[in-house]
């Protein structure tokens, strides 16, 4: 797998566009705005776009989802159906956040855990992780140990769960059942901020020891 990393929103959310090295499919991950920087980074790798994924339904990683798929005309791929209760309400969400308003969408597909995504020749696992929302899905390259894992974890610290629909212990659950199940070697992007690895996190992250 290859991939870019491109911060985007006043609150430099990690959109992520990861690509098949021999095929040159590429899927962009959490788009939440800033257009033109997604589609400047896509035309310097000169890969061809064919799916947009989800990890979750916050505006910081969703709000430029109807833009970028008018662009690149491919299907919009979860999250879990559970954060429809965050996507169907995109006009709320730009007045909590402060952010101008954005169109309102429908995913082409929620997601399921144990799901795969495949993007040339590379194959994504989905695993649902609820608690900083309740569909929030991470994607899992067991191939090159890697993980993209939206806001369920970060480099010394979790995701929030003081929005509406977060639970706290179901936040905590997730990671150790399904991140922290994974080799220690394993590398992950968050959301926010820069990566780190599963066994960094596990020995150092105060917020789950």
């Amino acid at each position: 797998m290859a991939y870019q990393i491109i911060p985007v929103t006043p609150f430099q959310q990690n959109c992520t566009l990861i690509w098949c090295d021999k095929s040159k499919q590429a899927a962009i991950v959490d788009p939440g705005g800033d257009p033109q920087l997604i589609q400047a980074a896509v035309d310097k790798a000169g890969v061809e776009v064919t799916k947009i994924l989800l990890t979750h339904g916050h505006l910081d990683h969703v709000g430029a989802s109807s833009i970028i798929q008018q662009r690149y005309q491919v299907p919009l791929i979860g999250p879990h159906k559970d954060d429809d209760f965050w996507i169907s309400k995109m006009a709320m969400q730009c007045q909590m956040f402060g952010f101008p308003e954005v169109a309102s969408f429908t995913p082409d597909r929620w997601l399921e855990h144990g799901d795969v995504i495949e993007i040339g020749e590379l194959k994504l696992e989905v695993r649902h992780c609820p608690g900083h929302t309740p569909g929030h899905v991470v994607f899992v390259d067991h191939d090159n140990q890697l993980a993209i894992v939206g806001d369920v974890l970060f480099n010394g610290s979790i995701g929030r769960t003081d929005f509406p629909k977060g639970d706290h212990p179901t936040l905590i659950n997730a990671i150790k059942t399904q991140l922290y199940t994974l080799d220690d070697a394993y590398q992950f992007l968050p959301g926010h901020g820069p990566m780190s690895s599963i066994g960094h996190e596990k020995e150092f992250n105060g917020y789950t020891r």
